[in-house]
């Protein structure tokens, strides 16, 4: 049998024929659906960051809290008149509010109030410097290390190791108590062990973000047009790479106040004649049973101050770390 061919089956046509409607392009705005605006120049992860700050309340309120004790630190004349070491008397020792004296008296008659406004300088001074000091110390070790690689991130990653092997209020315990340091005492010597001991977590944090950045195509780009090395770490990879820092940079500082005035409570930080918040806590401990006032006051300031430095922290990682961002 010859085979015949398959004849080609058309599709059956609808029974009634289907209408399609095209607009006209007069009534579709097209040009005004596709046209997008470019005169806006892109915004840098720096203002899409401030732009995010400024809408987040818990920034706003930590940035208040902070903005107030520098003011207090910066101006104490303005909250009080009373000079923190002068005019104790002991007939005052352990008395509640007085007219002039609204957070009553110490145990040795001294005004409350004053001691802890004065004692803001110290304990922001010896958190701000040792802050300053980590950030050039472990940021550039960081920097270094994660930048170049090879043996010089080997021999500073065993160098912080070191230091790492030693918690920091213990390893300021044992420094503090060398000669020294022990007939030395200030708010300087303090800056110096915190300092000692508290810059391998910045070197950490930045070495971990320089190497997420080293290799970006903007620093390739960068080296092929001829900028050395150490150009590119300065001028495109450390700027890229701040954003951790930054971070961890902000609630290290609260960690140093409270790192301060623990050392004072336990009688080894700031001398007794200097005000800081440790040293008033470490006085009024004896009698916070029957008079827990003189010790309460200077404890909430140093929790209030901390807690804002940790809150303020907290906004910039959600302003400043997309992953990390609050959507």
């Amino acid at each position: 049998m010859e085979n015949t061919p398959k004849r080609a089956v058309s599709p059956k046509r609808p029974a009634y024929p289907i209408e399609h409607f095209v607009a006209d392009a007069e009534e579709t705005p097209v040009a005004a659906t596709d046209s997008a605006t470019t005169d806006d120049a892109p915004r840098s992860q720096w203002s899409e960051a401030w732009r995010n700050l400024r809408r987040q309340p818990l920034f706003i309120l930590s940035g208040i809290l902070i903005l107030a004790v520098i003011f207090v630190a910066l101006f104490p004349g303005v909250f009080t008149d009373e000079p923190p070491n002068e005019n104790c008397l002991l007939i005052n020792s352990g008395a509640g509010p007085a007219p002039g004296h609204p957070l009553g008296f110490t145990q040795q008659g001294c005004d409350v109030l004053s001691r802890v406004v004065y004692g803001t300088q110290s304990s922001l001074m010896v958190g701000m410097f040792s802050t300053l000091g980590v950030l050039l110390i472990g940021g550039a070790i960081g920097a270094i290390a994660g930048f170049y690689g090879g043996w010089i991130d080997a021999i500073l990653a065993r160098l912080g190791d070191i230091f790492f092997a030693l918690p920091l209020i213990l390893g300021a315990i044992v420094v503090v108590q060398l000669p020294f340091f022990r007939e030395n005492r200030s708010v300087w010597t303090l800056v110096v062990i915190l300092v000692t001991f508290g810059w391998p977590q910045i070197a950490r944090i930045t070495r971990a973000s320089v190497i997420s950045v080293r290799n970006a195509d903007f620093v390739t780009a960068a080296r092929s047009l001829g900028v050395s090395r150490f150009s590119a770490l300065l001028k495109h990879v450390i700027p890229n790479a701040l954003a951790p820092v930054i971070v961890i940079t902000t609630i290290s500082l609260g960690t140093f106040i409270v790192a301060e005035s623990t050392l004072s409570f336990l009688g080894i930080g700031l001398p007794p004649d200097v005000m800081s918040w440790g040293n008033d806590i470490f006085s009024a401990e004896p009698t916070v049973r029957t008079n827990p006032m003189p010790l309460f006051w200077p404890a909430l300031a140093l929790s209030l101050t901390v807690l804002s430095f940790i809150m303020l922290g907290d906004a910039l990682r959600d302003a400043l770390d997309p992953k990390a961002r609050k959507r």
